[in-house]
């Protein structure tokens, strides 16, 4: 029987259109615009000024304080401004503006396709290694990947477990890294249970990936990497990427209210964070790419590209066909949990995992009608709150109760919004409350 969480949960409509897509190299932007905040935390203060040359992978923003991330240029050239630019939501983000001159490399990154399988490093170096590549989150939480990985004292590890779900309805970019980079893939496996200390590694993969499924399969039989890690199919149920649903599924524990994966014995990574510290330890390079999947129903050619950080998202919908003339919305993301885009001219980040084309007929939200008191919002919410209470708890600002009905618990999987018969927009007043309390929450503690 597949594994699946306890509580909560949907199952939306399939649409991996570019499954079948292999990634395909993006042509290196004319002029890389890349913000110097790409992660949860501080962003990154800024180590260069205008004028000033730099080589892909030199560091262009270090970080400022334990959760934040080095920034690197993903392109060769000059810079051209260090000046605040539009994001996707038209909103003004410290970034750098480079001019590109054709492709140099920092002469220290190994860009062979040489598997590297081998490493001697300690736990600290590592560590220190992805750190200093930048490596976050690259499922979309954005979390420094150094801060998982520095276990707190009194706190153990005894499991490692990679996210390969992707439970979002069109992306498919997680996918093609574990058909194209499985070898890659498995040793990030290895140096990751290593910097933790950990025998036990699991791979999550829903079973509507049955190709990746096999695949890791047939390598780990081979014997040649580590025997504890193993795979572990998946019931398909959205939202089982989210790091306490993928938990629950795979150890049958519950990570507490408030509480993180470490106390409950579990780290989670992505599949494109386990790739990425493969290439941090072993190949020296930081993230100045990422695999973005490109799609949508009317998209000329749905696709799966490496594009370099900073690469504006205008310029993918361009190389896939053009936006096709009934295009309603842009999403960054997702359906589920992505943002509509304002900016479509905004670069690519860390967490760019794909850009949505909708149609404008799916686009468009419904009439709100009152609430029927039906429960299957509290019956979708695979944390088990009651989301029209945190809702209409939010629309009148009573904070106070926010806090006491644990909306921070939240992970805005938008399970409630899409299971709501009333076509109540529940998410978006969540997010507003669950804003304003934690900003709350932040100021009593500064006191």
């Amino acid at each position: 029987m597949l594994k699946t969480f306890r509580l909560g949960g949907v199952h939306p409509h399939d649409h991996k259109i570019s499954k079948d897509a292999a990634i395909r190299i993006f042509d290196v932007p004319k002029t890389a615009t890349i913000p110097l905040g790409q992660h949860i935390g501080a962003p990154a203060t800024v180590a260069v000024k205008k004028g000033d040359k730099v080589l892909v992978g030199d560091i262009i923003g270090t970080a400022t304080g334990f959760v934040s991330a080095n920034i690197h240029s993903s392109v060769s050239g000059t810079v051209t401004g260090v000046d605040a630019v539009p994001d996707g939501g038209n909103l003004r983000k410290p970034a750098v503006t480079i001019a590109v001159e054709g492709d140099e490399w920092n002469p220290a990154i190994d860009r062979t396709d040489t598997l590297i399988k081998e490493c001697t490093l300690e736990p600290k170096e590592i560590i220190a290694k992805i750190a200093a590549a930048g490596v976050v989150g690259l499922g979309g939480a954005t979390f420094p990947t150094q801060v998982k990985l520095s276990v707190p004292p009194g706190k153990k590890v005894e499991m490692l477990i990679i996210n390969g779900v992707e439970c979002e309805p069109y992306l498919t970019a997680d996918y093609r890294l574990m058909l194209e980079h499985a070898e890659e893939l498995l040793v990030g496996c290895e140096i990751l249970m290593r910097a933790l200390g950990v025998e036990q590694c699991r791979i999550g993969i829903e079973n509507n990936k049955p190709e990746a499924i096999r695949h890791l399969n047939e390598i780990l039989g081979s014997g040649k990497y580590h025997q504890g890690i193993s795979v572990v199919p998946l019931k398909m149920r959205y939202p089982q990427g989210g790091e306490k649903q993928l938990i629950a599924a795979i150890t049958g524990r519950e990570v507490p209210s408030g509480g993180l994966p470490i106390d409950v014995g579990a780290v989670v990574q992505n599949v494109g964070t386990t790739y990425a510290v493969y290439q941090a330890v072993q190949k020296n390079r930081p993230i100045v790419d990422r695999v973005v999947t490109v799609t949508g129903k009317q998209l000329g050619q749905p696709s799966n590209l490496l594009v370099r950080i900073g690469t504006p998202i205008s310029a993918l919908i361009e190389a896939c066909g053009g936006m096709p003339a009934d295009t309603g919305k842009i999403i960054n993301g997702g359906p589920m949990m992505g943002r509509a885009m304002a900016n479509i001219d905004a670069p690519v980040t860390k967490g760019t995992s794909g850009v949505l084309l909708m149609k404008t007929e799916e686009s468009l939200r419904k009439a709100e009608m009152p609430c029927i008191q039906c429960a299957k919002c509290v019956d979708a919410c695979p944390m088990g709150l009651e989301p029209f209470l945190i809702s209409k708890l939010s629309r009148l600002g009573l904070y106070d109760r926010l806090e006491k009905e644990r909306t921070t618990d939240c992970i805005e999987c938008g399970c409630c919004s899409f299971t709501c018969p009333s076509n109540l927009p529940l998410l978006d007043y969540i997010r507003l409350g669950k804003a304003e309390t934690m900003k709350i929450i932040r100021a009593r503690q500064a006191k």
